[in-house]
């Protein structure tokens, strides 16, 4: 049972094959049959899970039909679920119970879901690789000696080793894509002001974005219909219509055209990779594809530009963790000064401080705008590269990361490589336009993961959605089980 997507959930739930209760039992039965491996959870909702499952079956009964009624979705730990703990996977929010829902929170609970419970990540998810948590590494389900990817590893885990059916998790420079790539599953980080950030606990507020995490892109658009829309809470949240997403997945994709940017295939790609994307593109131009040539003459700056913007609003946004209104207190101090030093030093990891520095040094005086300013208008121009491209087609094709998952503590040590590991993804977070992975192979001894990687117009998520279900209808690549 624990091994059903979401539209095979929905056809059993509704037709009384089963009960959410006896489904939401399954999940929670996988998870303690795999979790102490994987450990892809920060804490379980075990009993208030069970309660939405209950009241599932009640509607259920009487006829009722939503979107998700009955299914068990997991959540990234970053987003505020109203009396269960929101720690960010930090130190310094480990005790932290979040006083209200996020926005998306209320509209999975509108749709019927059940929640399972909250997952694993890097600290305040500032990190590639899932060993930035200060609770505990997540190991990847294909091979648990390697990363799962990050932030988001622990949801991408979850969904690829069966611990829920769906997840959701937050993408601000790949944190979806890349550990879905690296978990074999499918992640779709939507336009920037599709999905409401409010209740989303903020690292970059001009990149995050929250998003699907599923077993397909049939699933994908499924949780995006829900998640998606309006919301007069934050601010950034878009005005633009709401389409049906599952209708892209009746679209044909004859005679549309597929974007090639030459920059993605310069080198610095492992061999094996390449040919899976290769592979891919080849699948998609048997269904009718059209391949022409884009070039993103800027893509040589984005890391640089990310790093600088990304850090400079981490060094604002986390300067509400002092110790004073919430979270954590060190209790060492004798004075307000060194109550503030001694609450951040020990409540914060390793990688969450040398963000803040390297951001608040980006602000600071004489330094704004030979960093911060200079990287802006490089954003400008690399979200004008972006336009240009679509201009020519219809969706882009790319690798989602250079590599398959590497091994765990292979890269801990070197914070640049780390870095380069979202190389693939960050671009599209920069330019604020919609991106998908999806799996396109298996690489090396191990039968590792590659991702494909899909990016399209503002707000045409529908176009990734029918590129990226044609090419699942026809390969068997998002079907493959995790041997966890």
């Amino acid at each position: 049972m624990h091994r059903t997507t979401i539209t095979q959930a929905r056809e059993l739930l509704h037709s009384k094959k089963l009960s959410s209760v006896q489904l939401t039992e399954a999940v929670f039965a996988r998870i303690d049959s795999v979790e102490d491996k994987v450990k892809a959870f920060a804490h379980l909702m075990r009993e208030k899970a069970l309660e939405q499952a209950k009241a599932a079956d009640a509607k259920i009964a009487k006829g009722e039909e939503l979107p998700l009624l009955g299914v068990p979705i997991a959540l990234k730990d970053l987003i505020c679920t109203q009396g269960s703990r929101t720690t960010c996977a930090s130190k310094i929010l480990d005790q932290f119970v979040a006083p209200y829902n996020a926005t998306v929170v209320n509209q999975l609970n509108a749709a019927g879901a059940v929640i399972v419970g909250k997952t694993n990540m890097d600290e305040f998810a500032m990190g590639s690789s899932n060993e930035n948590s200060s609770q505990h590494p997540t190991m990847n389900p294909w091979a648990l000696d390697r990363v799962p990817g990050g932030s988001s590893g622990g949801s991408a885990a979850a969904v690829a080793a069966h611990e829920c059916i769906a997840a959701l998790g937050s993408d601000t420079g790949g944190s979806i894509r890349q550990p879905a790539a690296f978990c074999g599953v499918t992640g779709l980080k939507p336009t920037y002001g599709r999905v409401s950030r409010f209740g989303l606990v903020a690292f970059a507020s001009s990149l995050d974005q929250i998003g699907p995490i599923t077993k397909s892109v049939a699933d994908a658009a499924t949780l995006l219909n829900v998640i998606g829309g309006k919301d007069k809470q934050d601010s950034t949240s878009a005005n633009v219509a709401l389409p049906d997403f599952t209708q892209a997945l009746h679209q044909d994709v004859k005679g549309m055209k597929l974007g090639i940017p030459k920059e993605y295939f310069t080198g610095g790609m492992q061999p094996e990779v390449e040919k899976a994307v290769q592979e891919g593109i080849r699948t998609l131009e048997s269904l009718g594809m059209q391949t022409v040539e884009v070039s993103l003459p800027h893509l040589d700056y984005a890391v640089a530009a990310y790093y600088i913007i990304a850090c400079a609003e981490a060094s604002t946004n986390l300067s509400r963790y002092d110790g004073v209104r919430y979270g954590y207190r060190s209790s060492k101090s004798d004075n307000l000064v060194n109550m503030y030093e001694n609450t951040r030093e020990e409540g914060f990891g390793e990688e969450v401080k040398r963000r803040i520095i390297l951001g608040t040094f980006v602000l600071s005086s004489g330094y704004y705008d030979a960093y911060y300013l200079k990287g802006q208008q490089v954003r400008t121009l690399i979200k004008q590269d972006f336009e240009n491209a679509l201009e020519k087609c219809d969706v882009i094709a790319a690798p989602v990361t250079p590599y398959p998952a590497f091994k765990i503590g292979e890269k801990m040590d070197d914070p640049l490589q780390m870095y380069l590991a979202d190389i693939y993804t960050i671009s599209a977070n920069l330019a604020g336009i919609p991106a998908m992975s999806i799996p396109c192979g298996f690489v090396g001894g191990e039968n590792l993961p590659v991702g494909l990687q899909l990016m399209g117009k503002h707000f045409d998520e529908a176009s990734l959605i029918a590129v990226g279900h044609n090419f699942q209808q026809a390969t068997q690549f998002h079907t493959q089980q995790a041997p966890i």
